[in-house]
């Protein structure tokens, strides 16, 4: 690992200013990402700024019918709380269900959807929930938020700072995940609010996206029966060691149809 700075700021604005005046600089937030790829030399900053100092970055509250989590909570802390639990417990199965237990305690929400891994957890709920990211500087619509892979529309040194999700009538995560890693090869996460379903496949793709043929048809009918003639293109999925891109169109298929059961027999 290469040499670098190492600076623990105690506010947003001394964190920015340090990302701003610092040449090659890296926020750090929960490291599951960034320290691996440090370890390898992927990833060489000369600088290091750790969230981990700055009050009120943590924590979920609602404020009026949305809910807020702040960027630096951790994976099991969203998994364990009873607001999150109550107000969209899909998103506290899904945050269960995040790598394994040092995963899940150290790794944070807005690290998770800053880094915008191909096969994350967090991007598909962001996207079907139509969340908002918060920054310092802005809030981000989910569906202007993720670009490709690793590339989301956060500016150099623009620092996430909370996720706003309105919370939907009825909601479900399903995923086959991978059973050394626990990342997606498929999962599908499903929203649904009045007559408006959103649909998000992570892990198929070079980033989360989402399938507006599976929309259209539970928009027309939230059941499984409406998926019975649909398909998904494996011509844009991914192809890798782990699985084909023909393989995931499947288990594009199969964890939407699970996701419907799910969120009905839940909702």
């Amino acid at each position: 690992m290469k040499a670098f700075d190492y600076h623990k700021p105690d506010s947003i604005d001394a964190a920015a200013a340090l990302l701003a005046t610092s040449e090659n600089a890296s926020v750090l937030a929960g490291g599951m990402t960034l320290v691996p790829t440090m370890k390898q030399r992927l990833a060489t900053p000369d600088h290091i700024v750790d969230l981990s100092g700055i009050a009120g970055l943590s924590g979920v509250s609602m404020d009026g019918k949305t809910l807020v989590i702040g960027a630096m909570t951790r994976h099991a802390d969203v998994a364990a709380s009873q607001l999150v639990v109550e107000k969209l417990p899909a998103l506290a199965a899904l945050a269960a269900r995040i790598g394994d237990q040092q995963v899940r305690h150290r790794g944070t929400i807005g690290g998770s959807i800053a880094n915008n891994d191909p096969a994350a957890d967090y991007p598909a709920a962001v996207l079907a929930l139509g969340a908002d990211i918060v920054t310092d500087r802005r809030s981000i619509p989910a569906d202007e938020f993720f670009v490709d892979m690793f590339e989301t529309a956060l500016e150099p040194g623009e620092i996430v700072t909370s996720v706003r999700f309105a919370l939907p009538d009825m909601a479900a995560y399903c995923k086959f995940g991978n059973p050394a890693s626990r990342y997606a090869l498929a999962g599908v996460f499903l929203a649904k609010t009045g007559g408006t379903v959103r649909v998000a496949v992570t892990g198929a793709a070079s980033a989360v996206f989402r399938a507006q043929d599976i929309e259209a048809a539970l928009t027309e009918n939230f059941g499984v029966s409406a998926l019975e003639r649909i398909s998904i293109d494996a011509s844009e999925l991914m192809s890798d060691i782990h699985a084909d891109a023909e393989y995931r169109a499947q288990l594009v298929m199969v964890m939407a149809r699970r996701a419907v059961t799910l969120a009905l027999s839940s909702g």
